[in-house]
């Protein structure tokens, strides 16, 4: 079978779940086992895979799944005791009376508040906590949900603690054989993902520094009462002072501490600095920006519920309190990783799958502890204790927490063992390579030299179809490293270009704005929203590209694989 064919078939899973869930507009509970059942048929039938790896790798999937279930539970669970602890409308409180300019609202609770709940977060919660926030305080529920999107970017490659990180791309990559090539160039796993972490922080930092002030074009272009460019253009200095504010501190974590705590660490030392600066008036413009009255905002603009957070508790709440729990998130999580005595004893409890059905090689682990679910899970629970909360409220957060773990978990249960077929159907009786390096080796006899170039778009289009970071770098991470290796250029650039355009891709994930529509009443308007979304993420893919691009070209930059 010729190799144009073979990367037809190989890609052919991917297609499948584009049409269905983008053309066809399936719901991913729909569509996705559907798509799994197809990628069992052609690794059965084409690639030969013996019905024992299949499930082999199905079972692995599923163990994945259980990790990742695990976070998304934690990331709920704390957010929701939170609201109904009255904690999240103490936040709200504290930021409607920093400044009346709505371009500084916008920057302070979009890009730095939304920055820390995505590294706190993650998984699409970031735009169903800010555009309700923005809402409350005046904001159009259309001008909110776009923001809310927008911001799902640049900090979305290290939200959840890190997870498309440490879960999407090592859970991508087939790291037995990574490792083997790393440990025989003098490198180890570890070295090679700090590289790519960096690299990652680097790059988003040098793109998306002027997302702050792509929001409040927008925001001014589309939803002022001149529809102009220069209301935004005014607040410039302030704009890329608050970009900065972030992506310094979060660039600097990303290089010296690791996945977990750029997007977090950047989003608190963000609001700190760009708050304070607003309390001054520092560098904010002279005239204050505002909507146009409620009354003449166009019916398009506005949701058909009543947007409010749950008015839980009648007693007051201090910033300090209601922030308490996020600091104490970060807290632990600083010290799980840092102290390696600490770190081993949470590491010590361990559920391990080595070798699954007696195939070798696919391997699987749990740990309840390390992992950033546990460490959320507990800060939920103290939290029940810290706020005083009234067991009824603590339960109703855990019930909506576990009704939305349920709608997830059902989609990746197909979703990541389909992923982990892919990686696995490299042992075939067929000889033929795996479907990610089929598809790489396709690509980069066809495209050539300037694949660089492309490579965060491959990961964009991953997370427009799967709505995640982390299942776009599960699926395209191999595919990535395959076209690098056979390029003969850096492949943790290559995998960074990946992992930086999943990131992007989250502002037109389909997943997403649906999710955040429905908090603000505006379901059945995504179109509108995504054609606005569209254009920052053109810009974020094609110049993390070039970046890219100029680093293996002119700059030479090699990694660790490389003799």
């Amino acid at each position: 079978m010729s190799s144009s064919i073979l990367a037809v078939l190989a890609f052919s899973p991917i297609l499948l779940a584009a049409i269905l869930l983008v053309g066809l507009r399936w719901p991913a509970k729909r569509a996705m086992p559907l798509v799994f059942l197809f990628t069992v048929t052609i690794a059965l039938y084409f690639w030969e895979m013996s019905v024992n790896r299949v499930l082999a790798s199905t079972l692995q999937g599923l163990a994945i799944t259980a990790g990742v279930l695990w976070i998304i539970f934690g990331a709920i669970l704390l957010l929701n005791t939170l609201k109904h602890s009255g904690a999240i409308q103490a936040i709200r409180a504290g930021f409607i009376t920093i400044s009346p300019d709505r371009r500084v609202q916008a920057i302070i609770i979009a890009w730095l508040f939304g920055s820390f709940i995505e590294g706190a977060s993650g998984f699409g919660t970031t735009a169903a906590i800010v555009a309700p926030l923005l809402v409350a305080i005046g904001f159009p529920a259309m001008a909110a949900l776009m923001l809310g999107m927008l911001v799902q970017s640049t900090p979305v490659s290290f939200g959840a603690v890190g997870t498309p990180i440490i879960i999407g791309i090592t859970g991508g990559l087939d790291s037995d054989a990574v490792s083997t090539q790393l440990l025989a160039n003098g490198s180890d796993w570890a070295s090679f993902m700090q590289l790519i972490t960096s690299q990652v922080a680097i790059i988003h930092a040098i793109v998306g520094t002027i997302i702050p002030l792509i929001m409040v074009l927008m925001l001014t272009r589309f939803f002022g009462q001149e529809k102009s460019w220069k209301a935004g253009f005014a607040i410039l200095p302030f704009a890329l002072f608050a970009g900065l504010a972030f992506t310094i501190p979060y660039a600097a974590t990303g290089i010296l501490l690791g996945p977990e705590f750029p997007s977090m660490l950047g989003g608190l030392v963000g609001l700190a600095i760009v708050t304070t600066a607003a309390r001054f008036n520092f560098l904010t413009p002279k005239s204050t920006w505002d909507f146009a009255p409620a009354k003449d905002w166009p019916s398009e603009w506005l949701g058909s519920i009543e947007m409010k957070l749950d008015n839980i508790t009648s007693k007051p709440m201090s910033s300090f309190k209601a922030w308490l729990p996020y600091v104490l998130v970060g807290v632990l999580l600083v010290i799980s990783r840092v102290s390696l005595p600490v770190a081993d004893a949470l590491k010590a409890v361990t559920l391990k799958f080595p070798n699954i059905l007696g195939e070798a090689g696919i391997n699987a682990d749990f740990m309840p502890l390390y992992l950033p679910g546990g460490i959320l899970i507990v800060v939920a629970c103290s939290t029940y204790f810290l706020h005083k909360m009234p067991w009824q409220n603590f339960r109703s957060a855990l019930s909506e927490s576990s009704r939305i773990l349920l709608g997830a978990g059902f989609v990746l249960l197909f979703t990541i063992p389909m992923v982990r077929i892919l990686i696995n159907s490299g042992i075939n009786a067929a000889d033929i390579p795996s479907m990610p390096i089929t598809m790489a080796r396709f690509v980069a006899d066809s495209v050539g030299a300037i694949y660089p170039l492309l490579a965060p778009s491959i990961g964009a289009l991953g997370a427009f179809i799967a709505g995640s970071n982390t299942v776009s770098n599960m699926m395209f991470s191999q595919f990535q490293f395959g076209v690098a290796e056979n390029l003969g250029i850096s492949t943790a650039l290559v995998i960074a270009g990946q992992a930086i355009g999943a990131a992007a891709g989250n502002m037109i994930a389909i997943h997403n704005v649906v999710a955040a529509s429905a908090t603000v009443g505006l379901l059945g308007q995504e179109g509108t929203i995504l054609r606005k979304t569209i254009w920052p993420t053109l810009y974020y893919v094609f110049f993390t590209g070039l970046i890219v691009l100029l680093a293996v070209t002119v700059l030479g930059i090699r990694d660790p694989l490389m003799p």
